[in-house]
């Protein structure tokens, strides 16, 4: 079977053109496994939000692209979701969307003392690390130091 990356990137080739179709944009496209199952998770956005029934016509739309395509040799569960209000960024397609927002960084190992910090994103730096205002500061963060970076919704 080929890598989870290279199904993911292949999957989300396939079906960019129906997304286009449809008026949603994709937001991410992961192949994991999670206990026995193994899923191809697409994940779906738009400006005015996702509804249960973006979803339902999206999983729809590509499951008979995802059949032509046939890019996973093994049983798999195909799920169709939102990205959510707290929102994942593991590309610099989402850095770039959310400058801006408030986000969380959580580190592999404590990064200058701290396990994980909490500001305002502020974009990327030439070299590709992350910048985070904190404070009225802005401070720059290693992309491979971050484990795991997520919008924050304050309610």
């Amino acid at each position: 079977m080929a890598g989870a990356k290279n199904i993911a990137e292949t999957v989300w080739q396939g079906i960019q053109p129906v997304a286009d179709e449809l008026g949603l944009a994709i937001w991410d496209v992961e192949f994991v496994k999670e206990g026995s199952r193994r899923i191809l998770r697409v994940t779906i956005d738009h400006e005015d939000g996702i509804t249960i029934d973006d979803c339902e016509r999206m999983h729809r739309a590509i499951d008979p692209v995802l059949d032509e395509l046939d890019p996973i040799d093994t049983a798999y569960d195909l799920e169709v979701s939102s990205p959510g209000i707290e929102r994942e960024l593991r590309t610099d397609a989402h850095i770039d969307a959310c400058v801006g927002e408030r986000v969380e960084l959580r580190f592999f190992a404590p990064f200058e003392g701290k396990k994980s910090v909490d500001g305002v994103l502020a974009g990327r730096s030439e070299s590709g690390d992350v910048l985070v205002e904190l404070e009225g500061k802005t401070q720059a963060f290693p992309r491979n130091a971050i484990a795991k970076m997520q919008t924050v919704f304050e309610f």
